[in-house]
Parts: structure tokens; sequence; C-alpha cells
């Protein structure tokens, strides 16, 4: 007697469960399309009831994202123009999610550092297929987070342990980009303004001196100044002491600054000093946002693609849920930056 042979589950049994049109049932299945988060749902049940899900998942062809808790410190959650970096990453992870049906869980911390066991329970609760961190990379964090059964990511943050996946720009190169171009228009004192900001910020001092050990000229160590904190009051404020210090900077053609708030300052502070600029010192910011773009001269800086950080995100998280490796090894991912030249920047005289 010949055995039968059970007929394989296909797309137009998960449509038909479902009750929606073929269509639609391969958007829901590969985030190809905005739907509704309850289409997407019932699609993802059906396919799972089926064992539709399963097959697929093992070809690595479907995308298994369909609730993500966010995780943000308090002082990036309200818009505002001193957080236009965090907001636009917001943003871009907002409209990924839209149109791939994904629905956001957000968690907003009580102080700047977030609680990993809240997180985690809020997660299991919501039934999460992954957890994404904004801004928040404290190891104490990470380690409270990590588990092979929930995908984290953080984003615009570094794990040196490398016990979660982490997306962030290319910061180092980033700030390498940017000094390599001053050297190259004859600077050589180069004013680093920075602050004791995260691992992030550190990255930026990396490529600043990256540069110039490229160039085989000797790091100038005694150009970095510290200001009290990233806004552009303490730009200001770390600029108008140097300068009551020392009119010269130090002898500095130009200023590099590791963030566009604190270079917005830095202008603020020379223009009321009638210091010009780019006539008597450059200014080069990061981050590129565009308070930057109408200051007065336009801010020259380095681009970092903000709004692209959050489909990184997803698509590490997708990964992952896909390979359903308790062992696959975490992944670092660096989106690339670029130089933009306004009015900020000349030649030394």
């Amino acid at each position: 007697m010949t055995e039968k042979v059970e007929r394989k589950v296909n797309l137009k049994d998960v449509a038909r469960d479902a009750d929606v049109s073929l269509s639609t049932a391969s958007h829901a299945l590969n985030g190809t399309a905005p739907l509704t988060i309850e289409v997407r749902e019932r699609v993802l049940d059906s396919a799972k009831r089926l064992g539709y899900l399963d097959r697929r998942r093992k070809k690595a062809t479907i995308a298994t994202l369909r609730v993500l808790l966010l995780a943000i410190p308090d002082d990036a959650a309200p818009e505002s123009d001193l957080n236009l970096v965090s907001w636009t990453i917001l943003n871009g992870l907002r409209r990924e999610c839209e149109r791939r049906g994904i629905r956001i869980v957000p968690f907003v911390s009580t102080g700047r550092r977030i609680d990993g066991a809240q997180v985690r329970q809020i997660a299991l609760s919501e039934r999460a297929d992954g957890i994404v961190v904004l801004n928040d990379d404290q190891p104490e964090l990470i380690r409270s987070l990590a588990s092979p059964d929930m995908p984290v990511v953080i984003v615009n943050g570094e794990d040196p342990a490398m016990l979660v996946d982490t997306v962030t720009p290319e910061n180092r190169f980033g700030a390498r980009l940017g000094i390599e171009h001053l050297l190259a228009l004859g600077h050589r004192r180069i004013l680093h303004l920075t602050w004791k900001g995260r691992t992030t910020i550190q990255r930026r001092y990396d490529g600043f001196t990256d540069a110039y050990f490229a160039a085989q000229l000797p790091v100038p160590d005694d150009m970095i100044v510290e200001a009290e904190g990233y806004e552009p009051r303490h730009g200001e404020a770390a600029i108008n002491t140097l300068l009551d210090r020392d009119p010269t900077m130090k002898g500095a053609t130009a200023v590099f600054c590791a963030a566009d708030n604190l270079a917005l300052g830095c202008l603020k502070a020379l223009a009321d000093r009638d210091i010009r600029v780019p006539g008597a010192i450059s200014v080069l910011g990061f981050d590129d946002i565009v308070p930057g773009e109408f200051s007065r001269p336009p801010l020259s800086t380095i681009s970092v693609p903000t709004d692209r950080l959050g489909a990184a995100a997803l698509a590490l998280i997708e990964q992952r849920l896909i390979a359903n490796d308790p062992q696959r090894p975490a992944h670092r991912l660096e989106l690339g930056c670029h130089l933009v030249l306004r009015g900020s920047i000349a030649p030394p005289r």
C-alpha cells in the first residue's frame, strides 16, 4: 500500500486561514508594506498554527518581529532642541515600525539610567519579541538584559563585553574624516572641545588622534578642552573660560567640537568676542542637526545617519529571531558618516 504524502502548507493556506488576500499575507510575512498591527498579527498567528512559520524560519525568509519594547532614558524623551539626535533616531525607528506593522511598547526611565530588571519584566508581560535600548550602555544594564531568549540591541551605544548587539554611527572614522580635512587645509593646532560623555563620545576623540597619527604628526594633547556637558551653553562657557585665560586659544586655528550643540555654543562665544569664523578660526561640529544649517556662519559638520539607526536595529533583532541560535555571537554594526562642508571652515591664515 502506498503511503500518503502529507501536502506542505503554502502561502495560500495561510492567507485563507487568516481571511486576507495572498498579497496581504505575503506583505505581512515579509514586512514589505504598511499593514495594521491587527492584520499582521492575524497572518503570523495563522502561519504559526499551520506550521508555515517554522518552515520559513528555517529558510531564513520571514520577518518575525511583531512587538518591540523600546527603553529610553528620561532625558531623551521630551522633544527639544537639545536632544535632536535622539529624536531623529526615535522618529526613524517609529516610521520603520509603522511600515512593518510592529507594535512599540515604550518605556521611559525615571532617571538617566534605565532599570534592566524593570525593562525585562515589561517585555515579558507584553510578550515582546525584542528590546531596543537608546543611549544607555551601562555594563550593569547590559548584563541584566543579555539573554539568549530575548534579542536586545543597544542603539547609539557600545558593549565592549559583546554580550548584546549594538548599532552606532561610525564615530571614530567620522571624526578622523573631519580632522583629516582640516589637516589637509593646513591646520595643525586644532582644539578639540568635548565633554565626559559615554563611550561614543570617546570614540570621537580617538578619531581626532587617529588623524594625526595617520598624517605622521604629533598629537596636540594640550589642545583638549572639556565642557561640563553637551549643551550649547556648556560649549559657550568652555570657550569663554579659555578666552579669558588665553586670548590666543592656545594658538588654535580650528576647533573640532564633539557635538553640534557644543559647536553652536562655540560660535556664539566667538561672535560675542568679534572673532570671525572662519576668517580667524574654523569650527567643525559632529551630528549634523538642523540648527547648524542656520547658524552664522552655517556649521560644517560630520553628518550622522541617525534616521537609519532604528531600521538597522530592527534588522539585527529579526536576524537573531530567524537564526534561533543561542550561540550566535553579538554583532556590532556601525553606520558610515560623511563630511558636510558649509561656511565655518577655511584654510588657516
